[in-house]
């Protein structure tokens, strides 16, 4: 039987297909996150996004909206090599077992091109996110999604396992097992971590890419925004020492790992955009992703065809 521990969190990313690498990786990659639109809508900007030479398209995955999982798998069928994930997944917000079927199915279909970004989602003070349900409290939403990643590698593999979690179980079977995922032994796990808050930031540590949060104060309802805006690279560099020196705690030090930031540059001034990304880069950041969250709904098409097709705002 399978415990929920710590440990079990931590099921070891040793041997991960990830590329040779660590955290202070110099090699930068492009990503772009569309912030709205329909499943044909995604498939043809990320056809665009693989045209013009960026390596990630993500999409935003929400409680009760378009399916993000069925945007991608028509991306994927569009596409050859670019890279597909959500930013992010509420992974508290999900049973395991389904989410596991949806990310290996795509990881499948696409030749093992899936990331899953995962975090704690956002709390009742945005009720927009908590009209089928109540928010269970932010302790809560951390167990399950420590149990929530624990049980995805197991399920991933496709063979028979008991678990028994506070709030997940799995009974032992053996009959009608899915296959496992095209990327082995998982699929990369990017995880959001609040720096300086430990437990999160361990949590991060044990899997295959940060989504930094900065959260140095305990924050009141508006004030998140406030903090996260003081996040700079000066800070962002603390953190990652902190990450690598954990890591190398855990033996995972000579795996892949990223670190991904986001952010918004000009599509028609190369130099500007190279100058806003190159201090991320030069700190050990390997994912830029291109996002613009403020575009209006019917801005969202040509907004994202017009930035794509400007290609990624490359340091090189």
């Amino acid at each position: 039987m399978v415990r929920a521990t710590e440990q079990d969190v931590a099921i070891s990313a040793g041997g991960l297909g990830l590329s040779e690498g660590c955290i202070n990786v110099r090699e930068m990659r492009y990503g772009f996150i569309m912030p709205g639109g329909d499943a044909r809508r995604a498939a043809e900007l990320a056809a665009l996004a693989e045209q013009h030479g960026w390596d990630g398209f993500f999409v935003w995955e929400g409680i009760w909206a378009i399916d993000a999982w069925v945007s991608l798998t028509a991306a994927a069928m569009r596409t050859e090599w670019i890279r597909l994930g959500t930013m992010l997944t509420p992974l508290p917000r999900r049973r395991p077992w389904e989410l596991a079927s949806q990310t290996a199915t795509l990881d499948n279909l696409s030749g093992g091109r899936v990331i899953l970004s995962v975090g704690l989602g956002v709390s009742g003070d945005e009720p927009r996110f908590w009209i089928f349900e109540d928010d269970p409290g932010r302790k809560v939403r951390a167990e399950l999604l420590d149990e929530g990643l624990a049980m995805l590698q197991h399920l991933w593999r496709g063979q028979p396992f008991s678990y028994e979690g506070n709030h997940f179980r799995a009974r032992r079977s053996n009959q009608m097992l899915p296959p496992p995922t095209a990327q082995q032994p998982r699929i990369p796990i990017w995880v959001v971590g609040a720096w300086p808050r430990v437990r999160s930031m361990r949590r991060v540590a044990h899997f295959d890419g940060w989504l930094p949060n900065y959260l140095p104060l305990p924050a009141k309802s508006g004030e998140t925004l406030e903090q996260q805006a003081a996040f700079t690279p000066a800070i962002a560099t603390e953190a990652l020492e902190w990450l690598h020196k954990e890591r190398a705690k855990l033996g995972l030090d000579g795996q892949r790992f990223d670190a991904i930031t986001e952010g918004t540059t000009p599509h028609d001034d190369p130099g500007a955009a190279a100058a806003k990304v190159r201090p991320w880069a030069d700190i050990g950041f390997t994912w830029w992703l291109e996002a613009n969250w403020q575009v209006s709904a019917r801005k969202i098409d040509r907004y994202a065809r017009v930035r794509l097709a400007a290609g990624p705002p490359r340091i090189d």
